[in-house]
């Protein structure tokens, strides 16, 4: 053990921890901010009825399931990409990025044309209610198209992250936030002369930020003539066998992984909707609530990767290790931080929630300590998946666990709850929690073993 520690020591001097600061900071608040994107939906229509707040949860979720489908593609190319900045080869850095911009692309006019044709089918898996359905089945097919938007900021934000510019990206999603903020007040509730059009509006509001979103990010950074802006010619570079069979190595079994995730979340809905739809609404009420807790935790997820790439590119494995073990360490720490906090605030935070009828707020309240454990339950596994595993190119073993634990143990188990021994909404959303635990011994052992550690582009 003093071995160990004297290790860690000597490998988190220097830079260690101002890099992670300025890469996980950065990240941490664009996570807040595309999960504010949720809040503030859920939060004004709250202001309306519980049957707007279950649709948009569901919707939401399905919205999500595409959202981090397309995160495993940028994903992939992030990996590449870190690798490369490690190992100063700037055209990789660009050639990596327009690579992903083109899979994301592709991937998410897909998506469009899915949400387009079947949103009844996609809202009737988590829902019996017709008016849920119906009002769901609007808002994904006008928020489908947003996709193209979500592909083209991914894309460029994983290669920002990758190269510790992330506060670029951070900065324009702020602004995204913004104008979802007005055009969610404008158009949901009817100002300025236009009509009140509710789930329809924050439909709307949510597409036309996003292109927002996009049209400022791209312009400064092709404006600024910036690493990542690829031109036609790096696009017609990277079509060749070579290049795409290493992307798509590592793509299709990140995609792959976080599209079988993003489902069992969707599953885990439609399980949470066999209870009725106060257990949805519920539900809907603590989903983005969930997402902003867990934020602080995926943005030092994802800065560890980014270091941990970078080591790896530039072949460092013994920093590689015992970095890793730190991230771990701190996440632990920063989760039970966030656990006090978010018991602490839950009085204020459903408070905002003003069309609750009282017994879907007592049930929202006790999913909040639920989260609490949960927050902490997950900060290890997140930070080794999501992280350290994922750069060091180990997309498969992740993959795999990810499958096993959430669907052989944590989905059979919670839909056995519900619907065999119809438990209460509240230890269903327990149940949900069961796949942490399971990843805990696997995340743990597979850091130890150093398999991991795989350069990718070494010649």
């Amino acid at each position: 053990m003093t071995a160990i520690l004297r290790n860690i020591y000597q490998h988190t001097q220097g830079h260690f921890f101002r890099s992670l600061i300025t890469i996980a900071i950065p990240i941490t608040l664009q996570s807040i901010l595309f999960s504010s994107k949720g809040l503030i939906d859920v939060l004004m229509l709250s202001q309306l009825d519980e049957i707007d707040v279950a649709a948009i949860g569901v919707a939401s979720r399905a919205i999500f399931v595409t959202t981090i489908m397309l995160g495993g593609i940028t994903t992939g190319g992030a990996l590449l990409t870190a690798q490369y900045w490690g190992a100063k080869d700037t055209q990789g850095v660009r050639e990596s990025t327009a690579l992903t911009w083109l899979a994301t692309m592709g991937t998410a006019l897909i998506t469009v044309c899915v949400f387009l044709v079947f949103p009844s089918h996609i809202m009737g898996l988590a829902t019996d209610s017709a008016l849920v359905n119906q009002r769901g089945s609007e808002y994904l097919m006008i928020t489908g198209f947003s996709m193209i938007a979500v592909a083209c900021v991914g894309s460029m934000s994983a290669g920002l992250r990758s190269t510790h510019q992330p506060g670029i990206s951070t900065l324009f999603s702020t602004l995204g936030i913004i104008a979802n903020i007005f055009l969610n007040w404008v158009l949901i509730f009817g100002h300025f002369g236009l009509p009140a059009l509710g789930i329809k509006g924050a439909a709307i509001a949510t597409l036309l930020s996003s292109v927002i979103e996009v049209i400022a990010l791209y312009g400064y950074l092709y404006g600024k003539q910036h690493l990542l802006a690829f031109s036609l010619l790096d696009i017609k570079r990277i079509i060749n066998k070579d290049k795409f069979t290493l992307f798509f190595s590592l793509s299709l079994p990140t995609t792959f992984n976080f599209l079988a995730w993003a489902a069992g979340l969707f599953t885990y809905t439609a399980i949470m909707g066999q209870t009725g739809v106060q257990g949805l609404a519920a539900l809907s009420v603590i989903t983005p609530i969930e997402s902003l807790s867990l934020s602080l935790l995926v943005g030092i997820a994802n800065a560890a990767g980014v270091l941990v790439g970078n080591q790896i590119g530039a072949k460092n494995y013994d920093a590689v290790y015992y970095q890793a073990i730190s991230f771990a360490c701190i996440s632990f720490l920063v989760s039970l931080l966030v656990a006090m906090g978010l018991y602490n605030l839950k009085a204020p935070l459903l408070d905002m929630f003003t069309a609750l009828t009282p017994d879907t707020r007592q049930l929202a309240e006790s999913f909040i300590i639920i989260l609490c454990f949960g927050v902490v339950l997950r900060s290890v596994p997140t930070t080794l998946v999501v992280g350290v595993l994922r750069a060091g190119g180990d997309v498969k073993f992740c993959l795999y666990q990810d499958m096993l634990t959430q669907w052989a143990f944590g989905i059979p188990l919670t839909a056995l709850g519900a619907i065999w021994l119809n438990f209460p909404p509240e230890w269903v959303y327990a149940l949900f929690l069961l796949e942490a635990v399971f990843k805990w011994f696997a995340c743990i052992h597979r850091l130890r073993s150093r398999k991991w550690i795989k350069n990718l582009i070494a010649a």
